[in-house]
């Protein structure tokens, strides 16, 4: 696929074919870099979801739900292995779909994509129960099922990546899923839907429904024969999804939001707390659930914690996502951009004062410049809620009790980062802080083999490592009477 900025048409990946949408609706998939169209996407409606879920079904009841645990390992690993043949093409689809610089996709995406299939496809056969010596004169053990049909509805911040976060373990479990990307970034999971049938997937086992969320995603989530919903997002439609899953009371694990506090006392290593706290505001445009956005900053080196990110933010290469010196992509879309340039006007009318960035950065494309606030207070808006973009708030704190109800002091709870070579403070620091991942003297690493998740409205469950067996299996109590 050399050329994908050609307009093209992409339908739906249901029960092992492409197929148009019952509602025989397109809708354009948008370059953000350039607000050209790169392709006319099915939409997906009721009557396709259903299509969709009853394929699930199908195979999960047939031919996928009675396959050997190793051999679905096997096509696991196969699937690993067509994704890097082809990465060059998963990087150009990703990067035009999303505006993510190519050079990041290679560097975490697509890395992360093939180690979470290859740690799942070695975890298939390794789902294991209990001999639970209950009594004297029975055989009792404990076996974990999968659940069934899987509805997993990914966001447009890493399509590819927490697409495979909730695809891989699901189907090593020997789950069938359902897949609804983001309506804006679709690209990537259609084509990952083709390399998965090229593996040997059975038609059903993976299909992928392109829609919009108010439609498709809710018609999956009410869909009474989806046994689990996976859902990454915003904690509005976390709520909208946790209220209509109680219909036929299916599981629901959910990663919602974050406004993580990055920490930084006088002690720490300045150059890299500093080079950090940029990273994890600015990368990805700042479209990450665990952006650091909230940078603590002793009043001791406040000043020059601010004198330093504002200089990096300054310093970030924007530009086309495709070339690889490009370090800062633009946001999604034309609503996200005003959405977080909203929020720079607030900032600004709320009191706190840019010293970088600030401003739309591009006529064509939606670009935002890096930003950096002062003089920022705990209870402004912009401390409080989730931008999603490359906007840093810098607020200063006097001593370890105030950097404490500072950074626990927001509905968010998915991470933290602590920077100081005080051992005590650091543990005491990662006990307290009300957070699913805390980061000590660095910022924002993940691993497939650690688990993943927060509480409040950052979501509750875990996902990655072997908890994620738990989000598609459930445990059967197996009784065999022994006799005396």
């Amino acid at each position: 696929m050399n050329d994908m900025t050609a307009l093209e048409m992409q339908d739906l990946l249901i029960d092992g074919r492409r197929v148009a949408p019952l509602t025989g609706r397109y809708f354009a998939t948008v370059n953000p870099a350039t607000e050209q169209v790169i392709a006319q996407v099915a939409e997906a409606g009721v009557e396709d979801i259903d299509a969709a879920v009853r394929s699930a079904r199908k195979a999960f009841e047939g031919e996928w739900g009675h396959m050997k645990a190793s051999d679905r390992g096997r096509l696991l690993l196969k699937l690993a292995d067509l994704i890097g043949r082809n990465e060059d093409e998963l990087v150009m689809l990703e990067s035009l779909d999303s505006g993510k610089p190519v050079s990041a996709i290679r560097r975490q995406d697509l890395p992360a994509v093939i180690d979470t299939l290859i740690y799942y496809a070695g975890m298939a056969d390794k789902i294991n129960g209990q001999v639970i010596p209950a009594r004297t004169d029975a055989l009792t053990y404990t076996v974990r099922e999968p659940l069934g049909v899987v509805g997993a509805i990914i966001p447009w911040n890493f399509p590819l990546m927490i697409g495979m976060w909730k695809m891989a373990p699901a189907l090593a479990c020997g789950c069938s899923v359902v897949l609804k990307p983001a309506e804006i970034t679709p690209l990537s999971a259609l084509r990952i839907g083709e390399l998965a049938l090229e593996a040997g997937f059975p038609a059903g086992a993976l299909n992928v429904v392109p829609g919009f969320g108010k439609v498709a995603g809710q018609a999956l989530v009410d869909h009474r024969d989806v046994d689990k919903v996976t859902f990454t997002g915003s904690p509005v439609v976390g709520r909208q999804i946790l209220q209509s899953a109680a219909g036929n009371l299916k599981r629901v694990t959910l990663e919602l939001g974050g406004k993580s506090a990055n920490i930084i006392f006088p002690d720490a290593d300045i150059d890299a707390a500093v080079k950090a706290a940029g990273s994890g505001i600015f990368f990805n445009t700042g479209q990450v659930c665990s952006a650091g956005s909230r940078i603590l900053a002793h009043a001791d080196i406040y000043d020059e914690v601010v004198e330093r990110l504002a200089a990096r933010a300054k310093s970030m290469r924007l530009g086309d996502p495709l070339e690889a010196s490009t370090s800062m992509g633009p946001l999604v879309s034309e609503v996200q951009m005003n959405r977080v340039l909203n929020y720079i006007d607030v900032g600004r009318n709320e009191g706190a004062s840019v010293v970088a960035g600030g401003a739309r950065a591009t006529e064509t494309g939606y670009y935002v410049q890096p930003t950096v606030f002062v003089g920022v207070e705990h209870e402004m808006r912009v401390s409080q809620e989730e931008i999603f973009g490359p906007v840093a708030t810098v607020i200063k704190f006097i001593d370890d009790e105030d950097a404490l109800r500072i950074a626990n002091g927001t509905v968010y709870s998915l991470a933290a980062g602590v920077w100081s070579a005080d051992i005590n403070r650091v543990h005491r620091f990662a006990r307290q802080l009300k957070a699913g991942t805390v980061w000590i003297n660095t910022y924002g690493p993940t691993d497939i083999r650690l688990p993943w998740g927060g509480a409040r409205d950052s979501g509750f469950g875990r996902e990655h490592g072997d908890m994620a067996i738990e989000n598609f299996t459930e445990p059967k109590v197996v009784w065999i009477n022994t006799g005396r």
